[in-house]
């Protein structure tokens, strides 16, 4: 009696292990959605795969982060797919910036960046480009050649921050006199004072 209970257990096990293999079905489809999740790239990543550079988003922006040396290939490459508007080129000044810059991983931080914004009208979508500028060599190739448009900012952002933007056809001042010293949007530019006298003032109390 005792042998024929043991196949009866035995019996009694079957199904337990048959639910093995169950089990790892069910865990199967979580498993695939699991790895359908990670691997499903987002925008920024589309834009890396595409343009060949780094990306990372910005409220609801794509913004790609090229070296100088591939500023002009990215700026090409985002005209032709669509983004032929140059809205604006402008820069900062991170020199006393104290606060994380979340710049991809590759990435150097330096102390100026300038970067130029780009409008879709068949999208209607924006993207951003972010280039780092060292202190010691404040030059950036100029987008003239691409965009007519930015003959006038690009100066602007020399005239301020005294980047120079090369291959620009008239790089001079365009808001300060030609004989101003300095770049006033410098964070280490001198903030000087005008004493102001007001005619019939009150004598103080």
């Amino acid at each position: 009696m005792s042998e024929a209970n043991g196949p009866s257990g035995r019996e009694r096990e079957g199904p337990s292990e048959a639910n093995g293999p169950s089990g790892r079905e069910r865990e199967g489809p979580s498993e695939a959605n699991g790895d359908a999740t990670a691997s499903a790239p987002g925008p920024a990543e589309e834009a890396a795969g595409r343009y060949g550079v780094p990306a990372s988003s910005s409220r609801g922006q794509v913004v790609l982060h090229p070296t100088r040396e591939q500023y002009l290939d990215v700026v090409a490459r985002l005209k032709e797919a669509g983004y032929g508007v140059c809205v604006d080129v402008t820069a900062a000044d991170y020199l006393l910036h104290g606060a994380p810059r979340h710049l991809p991983e590759g990435i150097e931080a330096e102390r100026f960046e300038v970067v130029a914004n780009f409008l879709s009208h068949r999208e209607r979508a924006r993207a951003r480009v972010r280039v780092q500028v060292p202190a010691d060599d404040a030059r950036c190739p100029s987008l003239w050649s691409l965009h007519a448009g930015v003959e006038n900012p690009e100066r602007e952002v020399f005239d301020m921050f005294g980047i120079v933007f090369d291959e620009h056809p008239d790089m001079t001042r365009i808001l300060m006199p030609e004989s101003w010293e300095g770049h006033p949007l410098r964070k280490d530019f001198a903030t000087g004072k005008i004493p102001v006298q007001f005619k019939g003032a009150p004598a103080s109390r």
